[in-house]
């Protein structure tokens, strides 16, 4: 790609006469455009699905470009998501006492090479490639179980347990594509704004999850006292409640110290095998463009 947008610029330079560069800033937001399951939401009576994308949220965008002539163009983008919060777990179960409430968001840079071609002087459409050159999903989890006499072996009385916790997750270097249609509407020879409607595609193959921040408490009659992440979950091993348990379970994969993810393993591999999570998105975004003087 890089050999063929080079081809393109040297006859670009070399036959028009209408040739120009531009920069331009935007800023927009963006809902998820594929309805995939994020997680759940359960009481004692209900169990429901919660559906989104990392994708959703607020975006920025920067872009330098060229029109070879009146009609076509290439440009370069460079963009930001500020993801917004996705509903993981929402777990209140007051019959056994537990709490778990795990949100999740994508913190991402993006590099978005593109071709332009403009309808006439006010219509444009951008086709391209999207490629995620930084950051993470952020997890984040509060929890909280009632915990009965008898459930930890060296605490003989009721206790309730507090954790609160981050966590993040890398992904393999991703390859998707941008789409936009956008209007365009010219204050004078250099100056203009626009609004455009922007669809992203792109799936992030998690390799890697670690624990950024943990704190823990046990409180019983006779006051509360603090857990590290290592003594948490010996406790959970040494309990035959507390390992039976699907809600402790979960909470105890997440403080896990490190998780790698694989395509391929042996059944006594200490990994997890890989998953994909979708970042596509449809937004609206708003911009000004500055236009060079054209190339005579």
């Amino acid at each position: 790609m890089k050999k063929f947008l080079m081809v393109l610029f040297a006859i670009g330079l070399a036959t028009s006469a209408s040739a120009q560069f531009y920069i331009s800033g935007s800023g927009g937001y963006a809902i998820g455009s594929a309805g995939v399951k994020m997680g759940e939401i359960e009481t004692d009576a209900n169990l429901e699905a919660t559906y989104g994308s990392y994708g959703e949220g607020l975006n920025g965008q920067l872009r330098i470009g060229y029109f070879f002539n009146d009609t076509f163009g290439v440009d370069l983008g460079l963009g930001y998501l500020h993801g917004a919060d996705q509903t993981l777990r929402d777990i209140t179960l007051a019959s056994k006492g537990q709490e778990l409430n795990i949100i999740g968001r994508g913190r991402a840079f993006g590099a978005m090479p593109s071709l332009v071609y403009k309808f006439n002087d006010n219509v444009y459409g951008r086709f391209g490639a999207l490629i995620k050159i930084g950051g993470e999903t952020e997890v984040k989890g509060t929890a909280k179980a009632f915990l009965p006499t008898g459930a930890l072996p060296t605490i003989p009385v009721d206790a309730t347990l507090d954790v609160k916790f981050d966590r993040s997750f890398k992904g393999v270097l991703p390859l998707g594509l941008t789409a936009a249609l956008g209007y365009k509407h010219n204050i004078n020879e250099k100056f203009s704004v626009f609004v455009e409607g922007e669809y992203m595609g792109i799936s992030v193959k998690r390799d890697k999850a670690t624990l950024d921040s943990f704190s823990g408490s046990l409180t019983t009659i006779a006051g509360a006292q603090d857990l590290t992440r290592d003594q948490l979950l010996a406790t959970i091993q040494s309990s035959p409640a507390l390992m039976s348990d699907p809600n402790i379970q979960t909470l105890a994969v997440l403080i896990s110290d490190e998780t790698n993810y694989v395509t391929e393993k042996s059944k006594s591999e200490n990994s997890v095998l890989a998953e994909t999570v979708p970042y596509s998105s449809f937004g609206i975004n708003f911009g000004i463009t500055y236009t060079f003087a054209k190339k005579k």
